[in-house]
């Protein structure tokens, strides 16, 4: 078959960068597409070629067949990748690639049919040997009928879905009629197909996936497993390979298994089968995804073996270069999903813009990233910012490099699980590996609550005396030679005291000493005598006695400063300075009570109330879906709906009034 030599990538962020990363590297040229709102993207930017989408939905850009074939052929590429999500399992993609004979870098079409559907692809596993878990399939109102063949907790499944998307846990029979139509119309939204099924609920279990390879001439092997069990709302956050579960004996029976159902069905490219592996470990068949995954490096760290380069070879029809016995783990990989939300307010997405990025760095790291810069994390796409994977000899390094370097990633402008990651890797049970895909329901709120009592904990008066070291440092800086920054600031700030808040706090500092590059200072009940050492405009060296610190510093919109220490963010503030934007800010109207509104920018997709309508305490008033995620608006008290500001399709912001409410008045 004749070699690829441009390749079109039907994807964006930071999927596509490592793709155009391995591209680069085999000498391939690589054409990415963008959507008007991502013209300046990273992926673009690195890309040999670019090719606009247009405006509009994501139905009109990324996940448009007919614009991204236009582009290939457009472009004189030969091959199109699709990452993941998008049009990766899509097989009208396959179909129109097929049609325009453009080489799909995946699975053939009917692999992709076969396994897309969870239902036909249990019944690929039943034929291939593979254990399942017990299940209830049929309409919406067989499934009803049904539902007591099995034990409650149950999951209600799309059929077609995958990333976590359209799966929900069942206690009792009666959240059923109302979470299979909410499953259903969530899958019809995402996979365009509202099929949903009924699966048994295994409590507690592992999730561990099998890295699959196969190509066009019959040879599949097996890369081993990852570790996917620390997830929230049933999509993965941090993995690891090995996993520190499994035995070698099972670990063999799974590999063997995994590549059973790729000899079934004919499997060619790279794919995951993904399983359920009970306390006892016995394991279940899950589903298979037949596309690269998210969590692929960590399989590429412990292997040394380029996912996506076999992928290219398989598809331009070579045979694989490896066989089982040449696959081997060394070491230990773990990947932590930096995502853009607010894991205190329920993992909330968190658009916005970044102000200030900066990636840790290290050895035995690697960064796959949507950014290398500020930009705006835009409610359009998934949250996911990028990957930070993390590698050691053994586990413990692992984990400590992962913290370490978590701690000096810099994001600041929108929140981010930064900090929720770092209280995982340090949290006891997760160390010991007492985990299972419950995790994060079990730990949550004690994981926030301990992030957030390590801030309180730290000291934030030597944060306060660092951000006074670079508010002088930056008053001075305008037109000034670095080394004359402190003969400028003089000597007439001798024994000036200048208060400077930090988060609630408030701490005054005299100023007893300013040289060319010391700064000392005096609080109440502590002196500091800080040397600047370095400055780039971000990162900050000083030393205070003889103690080495790094800070990261960044101006908010609001006028006040972001301090980054130690893998905390801190809000800080000059107060005998004027604030012009929080001085307006304090004056501007509040909303009258009973005012809703939107959590984040994004779409009402569904109204569920009319005007003058009485409504209970919790009722769903609206549902808002920003970040493929879907927010729903409740009421927080018995009232009459006075005035509904939006309708069905409405795109809204923050500062939009979704309802206005009036409290019932009690007898």
């Amino acid at each position: 078959m004749k070699k690829i030599t441009k390749v079109l990538i039907a994807n964006r962020g930071e999927i596509a960068v490592r793709i155009i990363r391995t591209l680069h590297k085999m000498g391939i040229q690589s054409v990415a597409v963008f959507a008007d709102n991502d013209a300046e993207a990273l992926h673009v930017r690195v890309a040999d070629e670019s090719i606009g989408l247009g405006n509009g939905k994501l139905s009109d850009t990324y996940l448009n067949v007919e614009k991204i074939i236009r582009a290939a052929l457009q472009s004189g590429a030969q091959a199109i990748h699709p990452g993941y999500g998008f049009l990766s399992e899509n097989p009208i993609l396959t179909e129109a690639c097929k049609k325009n004979e453009l080489l799909f870098i995946g699975p053939p079409q009917e692999s992709i049919t076969l396994m897309g559907n969870k239902i036909t692809a249990r019944q690929y596993a039943v034929e291939a040997g593979l254990p399942i878990t017990k299940g209830i399939t049929g309409s919406p109102e067989e499934l009803l009928r049904k539902a007591g063949e099995l034990p409650f907790p149950v999951l209600v499944k799309a059929a077609s879905g995958g990333g976590g998307k359209g799966m929900r846990i069942v206690r009792n029979k009666e959240e059923l009629p109302q979470i299979l139509e909410t499953t259903a119309r969530e899958a019809q939204n995402y996979f365009g197909d509202g099929t949903v099924y009924i699966e048994q609920f295994i409590e507690n279990p592992r999730h561990i996936e099998i890295q699959v390879l196969a190509d066009q001439h019959g040879n599949a092997i097996h890369l081993y497993e990852r570790e996917c069990s620390i997830q929230r709302r049933y999509q993965k956050i941090i993995e690891e390979s090995p996993s520190p579960t499994l035995t070698p004996e099972v670990r063999e029976k799974m590999g063997k298994a995994a590549v059973a159902i790729c000899q079934k069905i004919g499997y060619q490219s790279a794919g995951t089968i993904e399983f359920l592996v009970d306390p006892e470990l016995n394991f279940y068949f899950l589903e298979m995804n037949t596309r690269i995954q998210v969590e692929h490096p960590v399989t590429e760290l412990v292997t040394g073996i380029d996912l996506i380069e076999e992928q290219l070879l398989i598809a331009q029809g070579e045979n694989l270069r490896y066989q089982q016995a040449d696959i081997h783990q060394n070491g230990h990989a773990i990947e932590c999903r930096i995502y853009a939300e607010d894991p205190a307010k329920q993992f909330m997405p968190s658009p916005g813009d970044v102000v200030a990025y900066s990636e840790p760095k290290s050895k035995n790291i690697r960064i796959d990233s949507s950014l290398d810069a500020p930009a705006a994390v835009r409610p359009d796409y998934d949250p996911m910012i990028s990957k930070l994977i993390c590698f050691g000899n053994n586990r413990q390094e692992a984990i400590q490099t992962s913290l370490n370097s978590l701690k000096t990633y810099v994001i600041h402008g929108i929140q981010t699980n930064i900090p929720f990651l770092m209280a995982v890797v340090q949290n006891e049970a997760f160390i010991s590996n007492r985990i299972s895909t419950a995790f994060c329901d079990t730990h949550t709120e004690s994981l926030i609550a301990w992030s957030k009592k390590q801030k309180e904990n730290a000291d934030q008066e030597l944060v306060g005396a660092a951000f006074l070291l670079y508010s002088l440092h930056n008053q001075a800086l305008e037109g000034i030679e670095p080394d004359r920054i402190w003969q400028q600031i003089g000597y007439w700030r001798l024994l000036m005291e200048i208060p400077v808040r930090v988060e609630q706090q408030g701490f005054m500092f005299a100023v007893d000493e300013i040289s060319h590059s010391r700064l000392r200072l005096q609080s109440k009940d502590r002196v500091f005598d800080l040397k600047l050492l370095s400055w780039d405009g971000l990162q900050m060296r000083f030393s205070n006695a003889d103690t080495i610190y790094t800070i990261a510093i960044s101006p908010t919109a609001e006028g006040a400063w972001l301090l980054q220490y130690d893998g905390l963010i801190f809000s800080c503030e000059r107060t005998d300075e004027l604030n012009e934007q929080l001085d307006q800010g304090q004056h501007a109207t509040a909303d009258e009570e009973g005012g809703l509104f939107a959590p984040m920018p994004g779409k009402v997709i569904q109204l569920n109330v009319k005007e003058s309508q009485t409504v209970n305490r919790g009722a769903v008033l609206l549902v808002v879906e920003a970040m493929k995620m879907e927010n729903n608006i409740v009421a927080p008290f018995d009232a009459i709906v006075d005035k509904i500001n939006v309708k069905t399709d409405e795109m809204v912001d923050a500062k939009t009034q979704l309802i206005h409410l009036s409290p019932l008045e009690k007898d």
